[in-house]
């Protein structure tokens, strides 16, 4: 099976799509526990934009979780705002305006706001501290899923992906 956490608005095709609360989604639950997906049963599971929304002292419980549902050798691929990004930008003279979303979340509804931050050797701590054995980079154009167009293409400027810089983390382990 191929799990898509936190779809929101997105639904892949060919992929079970969940969410907390999404028309979207195939199945209702929340990700911090993923009760209703079985333990060994994912091939690959993506979560893009989602990690962000648990607490400091929730992520390594998330992590846990999401890698007790993978099969061997099973992939979490994770996109997260990219914290090193960030403070380029804003280095460069970008408007907080701008990058508070990154940072704080849209903040539209009760689940879209930010707890957390990540930059590439914090997140590749917390993963193989849960156990993963490989974390890597990876490039939304040779995924899957590169047609649906999500966080994990986030650019400034605004759908700039020729020119602009990459705002998200892409980043997957290996189980």
């Amino acid at each position: 099976m191929k799990l898509h956490l936190g779809c929101g608005t997105r639904h892949f095709d060919g992929w079970i799509n969940l969410d907390i609360d999404s028309p979207k989604a195939d199945i209702i639950d929340d990700a911090t526990k993923l009760t209703k997906i079985l333990d060994d049963s994912c091939e690959v599971i993506y979560a893009s934009h989602i990690l962000e929304h648990f607490g400091r002292k929730e992520v390594a419980q998330v992590l846990s979780i999401w890698y007790s549902k993978l099969k061997t050798k099973g992939v979490l691929r994770l996109s997260v705002p990219d914290w090193e990004k960030v403070i380029y930008m804003y280095s460069k003279g970008t408007e907080l305006e701008i990058l508070l979303g990154f940072i704080v979340g849209g903040q539209k509804t009760q689940f879209n706001f930010h707890k957390m931050i990540f930059d590439k050797k914090l997140l590749t701590k917390l993963l193989l501290s849960s156990g993963f054995k490989k974390v890597r980079l990876w490039d939304w154009r040779k995924t899957e899923h590169s047609q649906y167009d999500d966080y994990s293409q986030a650019y400034l400027p605004h759908m700039d992906k020729e020119q602009g810089i990459m705002m998200s983390l892409n980043i997957e382990a290996i189980k």
